[in-house]
């Protein structure tokens, strides 16, 4: 009775918060003073299509610093809760899994072992299918962050779209082994050159990452907008690596 009472009580004080969001938010008739800077200096000050872009990459560049080092701090807690686990678990699942499939129980008349290697290995259709869309869907992702100052998009989506690419690799075939190195090194070099790039910013032109020390361009072109698809690229990077290795955390552990 307790129990129930104070779940009772909770979800009213829950329905309370959002009483005024539900019932108390008004369509707004007009932008704020801020946010029509934004819209009418963008293309002029930056030379940037995507109004969304310039905001998260140059006006407001220290909150998806922000951004950034929190997905860094949480694929850190990740990889550290999935790896400090009970070393008597995993001593356990080790030795059931066997060296190979040949401890004890290597499938031949049909037991655990042999399921579980099958069942790891996945479907010859699905291997296959990885196999192909892998460079595809990574092509796709660069494309997104190459060309977020153009079009929608930008470094976080085209580095889960990346992200999304080793994770179909993994549903194939979950013995498939990361470079741990090179995610970590791409990881750790994409951030320091992130936070150079910021600073050149700062040296050579008005502020923490402000794209204009690099050449505007012509409007509208790829190579265009001073630093701001190189920003977005290093963010692509970035965040692929982060995501990927989460992912390859939670396999590890699975």
């Amino acid at each position: 009775m307790i129990k129930r009472l104070l779940i009772i009580l909770t979800l009213t004080a829950i329905a309370f918060g959002f009483y005024p969001l539900a019932w108390g938010v008004e369509d707004a008739r007009q932008l704020s003073p801020l946010a029509a800077g934004y819209v009418e200096n963008s293309v002029e000050e930056l030379g940037t299509s995507n109004v969304v872009t310039a905001i998260v990459v140059s006006y407001r560049g220290l909150d998806t610093l922000g951004e950034v080092t929190v997905l860094f701090a949480a694929a850190a807690g990740v990889t550290l809760l999935m790896t400090s686990g009970n070393p008597e678990r995993r001593k356990k699942r080790a030795a059931s899994r066997g060296k190979d499939g040949k401890d004890g129980k290597d499938g031949k008349d049909g037991s655990e072992g042999g399921s579980d290697k099958a069942r790891r290995q996945g479907s010859e259709l699905l291997a296959a299918g990885a196999a192909f869309l892998f460079p595809i869907i990574w092509l796709f992702g660069i494309y997104i962050f190459i060309h977020g100052h153009l079009t929608p998009g930008g470094g976080f989506q085209g580095g889960v779209v990346i992200a999304s690419a080793v994770l179909l690799i993994i549903f194939a075939d979950c013995r498939q082994e990361l470079g741990h190195t090179v995610l970590q090194l791409a990881e750790a070099l994409s951030g320091a050159a992130y936070v150079g790039v910021g600073l050149l910013g700062l040296w050579m032109a008005a502020g923490f990452l402000d794209p204009r020390f690099l050449a505007a361009g012509e409007f509208g072109e790829l190579f265009s907008a001073g630093a701001i698809p190189i920003i977005y690229s290093l963010i692509g990077i970035k965040v692929g690596a982060e995501l990927t290795g989460i992912v390859d955390s939670l396999r590890r552990c699975s």
